[in-house]
């Protein structure tokens, strides 16, 4: 509750509410611009863009309980220019998770997925990010990424599918469907 009464003020034209909530996301929204730059430097200008674009549209916030899903679409959005702008290729940072194994990964199988979805498209890496490293549910990342729940879980479960074929395949799945999924 004390968040929503934050994010009203700031609609309302606070700005020391604005940098408070702010200052309470931005670990984690820094670790999200890391894992799509895997740069320092450009992690941080992200978070410094959406921080800007954020604090000046601010007002246009019709939900105060969305504040992080609409600041984390802010994000990706500078994200994706960034990597546009500088045609970098994205990686996974270390945190991603296997889904359902409780077992950990062990340093190679780590690199293998990252290395695998950074050869993922582009919608398919940003619900992977979004549902495995943020722990975000289905309807955040729906409304994060502008498309229906349905769309997401389909994003997901073929992301999954190129994974695991990318995975297994050998190196022909790489060469052969690498620049199929970008």
């Amino acid at each position: 509750m004390k968040q929503i009464k934050l994010v009203r003020k700031a609609v309302a034209g606070n700005a020391k509410a604005f940098e408070m909530l702010f200052q309470k996301h931005s670990d984690q929204l820094y670790r999200t611009a890391y894992i799509y730059v895997q740069n320092k430097e450009d992690a941080l200008d992200i978070v410094q863009e959406t921080a800007y674009k954020a604090f000046l549209s601010i007002a246009q916030l019709r939900n105060p309980e969305y504040f992080l899903t609409w600041l984390t679409k802010i994000l990706i959005h500078h994200a994706y220019a960034l990597l546009d702008k500088k045609k970098k290729v994205v990686l996974m940072d270390t945190q991603l998770r296997e889904q359902g194994q409780g077992r950990e990964m062990n340093a190679d199988d780590r690199m293998g997925l990252l290395e695998a979805v950074q050869h993922l498209r582009k919608d398919y890496k940003t619900a992977i990010i979004l549902f495995y490293y943020q722990d975000l549910p289905i309807h955040d990342i729906a409304d994060i990424m502008n498309v229906p729940e349905g769309t997401v879980k389909t994003y997901l479960k073929r992301a999954k599918l190129e994974l695991k074929h990318l995975l297994t395949g050998g190196e022909e799945a790489w060469t052969k469907n690498g620049s199929k999924m970008k």
